[in-house]
């Protein structure tokens, strides 16, 4: 039996694009058969929809309510609900982060600082992992592809909030070149995007019992298949690049490599 999980989704009043609360998802993805969702608000960082004015344990507070409504709803409804989150840096290089809760947070106000290394070695400590979303996304605000080869556990090939399919087969090549495992998410901001065919997400071989599940199977390179349209990964060799490129290495190095390189 494969178990199937929404691994990237936003809630309304915790990620200023979204427009669905947090317990408003859960009976569509219980309807559609997933065993789980994982609510990944944007962060400090990134289109948050809280204000910077709060005090840290403000923020925090509000910053897990999101998940929080949908805990309680799929307690109710018996769909598993687990938390993360999806921090950004330069305006448009986004990072998905799994397996800390809301007591580290917390304890480290420090993170609304960290570079991209800081976060990666923090979150390794802490026993989580990090995940690069939509690597190759091209859109009116997006300045340049950033591309964090050293600082990242995996890689989100296929992300149903990209308009350009091409985006999710330069992410599924990448990924494949650089040897990292690989996720998929649907990037979710509404119900109203719900459909069988438009959401992502992951198979797992076994249930989840806690984020700290996923991670393991992050990093274990135990995802057992992927949940999105097969055309969407299929690189035909005239896909292109037509941002500024970027990519960094360990310690968040630039490393002055072509695309092409890893491509």
């Amino acid at each position: 039996m494969a178990y199937l999980y929404e691994t990237h989704l936003h809630t309304a009043g915790v990620s200023k694009c979204a427009v669905s609360g947090g317990a408003d998802y859960i009976a569509p993805y219980k309807d559609m058969g997933y065993s789980g969702i994982i609510v990944t608000d944007h962060f400090y960082n990134g289109n948050s929809g809280l204000s910077k004015k709060l005090s840290w344990n403000d923020w925090v507070t509000e910053f897990c309510r999101g998940y929080e409504e949908a805990k309680e709803e799929g307690d109710k409804r018996g769909l598993d609900v687990f938390f993360g989150w999806e921090e950004t840096f330069d305006v448009c290089d986004d990072y998905l982060v799994y397996g800390l809760d809301k007591a580290w947070l917390l304890e480290h106000p420090e993170v609304r600082h960290w570079s991209r290394g800081e976060q990666y070695a923090a979150v390794k400590k802490a026993g989580g992992c990090v995940v690069q979303a939509h690597p190759f996304r091209e859109r009116d605000y997006i300045s340049r592809v950033i591309l964090s080869t050293g600082c990242v556990d995996a890689v989100e090939v296929a992300n149903s909030g990209n308009a350009d399919k091409a985006n999710d087969a330069l992410a599924f090549r990448y990924a494949n070149k650089l040897n990292k495992p690989m996720t998929a998410g649907s990037d979710i901001h509404s119900v109203r995007q719900i459909k069988y065919e438009d959401v992502f997400g992951v198979y797992l071989d076994k249930k989840l019992n806690s984020i700290a599940d996923y991670v393991k199977a992050v990093c274990n390179n135990e995802i057992a298949g992927i949940k999105a349209g097969e055309s969407r990964l299929v690189f035909h060799g005239t896909e292109s690049v037509k941002l500024p490129f970027e990519i960094r290495g360990e310690n968040d190095r630039i490393t002055g490599k072509h695309w092409k390189e890893v491509i």
